[in-house]
């Protein structure tokens, strides 16, 4: 079941509740896991201390919540830091996801699918965010990692779902979920793109941005070769590899689980009468490829993922709703209303 965690303070404080929130299963789970020792090989690496350098000098208030985070952990910082590096270091980083996105008359609606590694079930969590200096944000949380590389909304109504790219090319930048964490800062869609594209990148992130009070939906390839942003207006699905077409030449890594979800979603959306007809929660449960399907739940995924949670969010005019959910056919788990649950 996911927990509801509540954070507040400065950013070192923030971090070691986070820390504390997942110590249990970064002690239990992940400094034995095969994903721990991957990332961790990069201890003391060129890449990883140019990567530190580019978060302290540009982004200190996260690098201090990374240091909060460590010491709730009880963990190494460059070990605590590189984890949280991981897509940046390491292209088999367990990330996925499959997005939704439909442009609609009410205003923009997207339904993610948040898939992650299956070890991690049962300690995930929902984190509502009240830092002193910056704007409450509500984000799902992984265990040892900073918040903002999954989905969240922030008070400004700024809703972001996030899928992992497997970008085969890196560079010493700032790491994409110090990226997408400081994204939660940003007091709107054009203040959010400006920063991704001032910004150093080091690894890969596909983006759904969208606002309270605007039409825009906005879809975000970036890695550290490029940067991509299209206004959607057709439905569209996203099942974490590039496909912008100013991006789809840079080296990647195309999963079969990837390439199916892809493919199965563009023929749910191709068979829909209209975009209103479209269910994109009957969408994401969706298993008739057995071997890949778009809901995972399977102990032997083909890139050892499954999905922990499912998130729906309609952002209109004056206020954002979503609902979150743990398991297909289930009620919602938490209900919200911009930042707040309801």
């Amino acid at each position: 079941m996911l927990s509801l965690i509540e954070l507040s303070g400065t950013p070192l404080q923030i971090g070691k509740a986070l820390g504390k929130f997942g110590a249990q299963a970064a002690h239990s789970y992940l400094v034995h896991s095969p994903s721990w020792a991957s990332v961790t090989a990069w201890r003391g690496s060129t890449a990883a201390q140019a990567m530190q350098t580019q978060v302290e000098q540009q982004f200190p208030h996260i690098h201090q919540e990374l240091q909060g985070l460590a010491a709730g952990l009880e963990l190494p910082f460059e070990d605590v830091f590189l984890w949280n590096c991981r897509g940046d270091v390491w292209a088999m980083a367990p990330d996925g996801c499959t997005t939704v996105q439909l442009p609609l008359a009410a205003g923009p609606r997207i339904t993610h699918n948040e898939d992650g590694d299956p070890g991690f079930a049962g300690y995930c969590g929902i984190g509502q965010f009240a830092p002193d200096s910056g704007p409450r944000f509500t984000s799902f949380l992984y265990p040892a990692s900073i918040p903002g590389h999954t989905f969240a909304v922030n008070e400004h109504g700024l809703a972001m779902t996030v899928n992992n790219l497997r970008s085969r090319q890196v560079s010493a930048g700032v790491p994409r979920m110090v990226l997408t964490r400081a994204l939660l800062n940003q007091a709107g869609l054009a203040q959010a793109i400006e920063l991704l594209r001032q910004s150093p990148r080091a690894g890969g992130f596909h983006l759904s941005l969208a606002q309270c009070g605007y039409p825009d939906l906005l879809s975000v390839e970036f890695n550290a070769m490029g940067l991509s942003v299209l206004d959607i207006k057709v439905p569209t699905l996203h099942a974490n590899h590039i496909t912008h077409a100013t991006m789809q030449d840079l080296p990647q890594v195309i999963t079969d689980s990837s390439r199916h979800r892809q493919e199965r979603g563009n023929a749910l959306l191709s068979a829909a009468d209209s975009p209103d007809s479209i269910e994109p929660l009957s969408i994401l449960v969706d298993q008739a490829d057995k071997s890949f399907p778009i809901y995972r739940d399977a102990p032997d995924d083909s890139d050892a993922e499954n999905t922990m949670a499912t998130a729906d969010i309609r952002v209109g005019a004056e206020q954002v709703m979503w609902d979150i959910y743990e398991r297909p056919g289930q009620s919602a788990r938490f209900k919200l209303v911009n930042t707040e649950l309801v």
